[in-house]
């Protein structure tokens, strides 16, 4: 603003007030104006027409007993038809400001714990704004917007909070670690029963084709040699089955050790013990009952 004996030249969105001899006389507009110097004219202040913020930061303490720092931030304008009173009848704007946002704070956050403060924080807002606009209306200044923009608890206190979301997040991903592994153990139960009910068919299909081809072997032989019973024919065949299981035991990479009698009439034992077991399933008693001699081998070892 340019001021000189005779004239003043208020900048934009500002104004100037003028006194005659100690009394007001007029506001001066922006722009050149005029002043009767001679009379004892002068500009006894300025004010600023723009929208102008305070910061305010004032410490309570909530509910639960934790003291918290807050962070008011106030923006605020002069009104253009109460210029006189918002420079005659309030000294310090802001720090008339400050002490309404102090005792708004001071008033509502006991009333509350600390995480309804960070929840309700724009409730918080809303009370300060309409007390302010309520107060300061009748000197001048029209309250424009309120925020509160922080909210700092002790550093202690805010350590425990993030320790205690960090074992809340921790707490769910278990859960949900769990929930998976449970999940994979059903599929895995699932797929493993199927397998076995597809490994059942397999083998009873695997036992029918081989009673199939023994029946066939059997009709083959008796047709081609004369004066042998089926009885025998199925003895020497199961015989061949024994050893070729006996091949099949030693060719495998992870067999385990098999015991095998090699006296000079093992192999008729077996032969016997076998021709035995269908001689007693046909008489109807229980296997092992009429058989004599050690229990037939192989005899597997872990």
């Amino acid at each position: 603003m340019s001021c000189c004996c005779c004239f003043v030249c208020p900048a934009q969105e500002t104004v100037a007030i003028v006194e005659n001899c100690g009394k007001f006389s007029h506001i001066a507009h922006p722009g050149f104006n005029c002043l009767l110097c001679c009379v004892g004219a002068g500009v006894a202040g300025t004010l600023s027409l723009r929208v102008q913020q305070l910061d305010v930061k004032c410490e309570t303490k909530t509910k639960d007993n934790v003291f918290v720092n807050l962070v008011v931030s106030v923006q605020y304008q002069v009104r253009r038809e109460a210029v006189y009173d918002a420079y005659y009848r309030l000294t310090d704007s802001r720090q008339q400001i400050s002490a309404y946002v102090f005792d708004e704070v001071r008033a509502a956050v006991p009333k509350m714990g600390l995480d309804d403060t960070y929840e309700l924080k724009d409730e918080i807002a809303k009370g300060i704004k309409d007390a302010l606009a309520k107060s300061m209306s009748e000197y001048g200044y029209l309250i424009i917007h309120v925020l509160v923009n922080d909210i700092e608890p002790a550093h202690k206190v805010k350590e425990a909070m993030n320790e205690i979301n960090a074992a809340r997040r921790m707490r769910i991903a278990a859960a949900e670690k769990a929930e998976a592994e449970k999940v994979a153990v059903v599929k895995s139960a699932e797929a493993e029963a199927e397998a076995k009910f597809l490994q059942g068919q397999g083998i009873a299909r695997q036992r029918q084709a081989i009673i199939s081809g023994l029946r066939d072997s059997v009709s083959d032989f008796q047709s081609g040699v004369n004066d042998i019973s089926s009885k025998e024919v199925l003895s020497l065949m199961l015989l061949t089955q024994y050893f070729d299981t006996l091949k099949d035991l030693g060719a495998h990479n992870r067999a385990s050790t098999v015991f095998l009698n090699h006296a000079p009439g093992g192999v008729n034992d077996i032969a016997n013990q076998i021709r035995g077991a269908f001689m007693e399933a046909n008489a109807g008693l229980p296997a092992g009952a009429g058989a004599a001699g050690p229990s037939l081998p192989p005899k597997k070892t872990a």
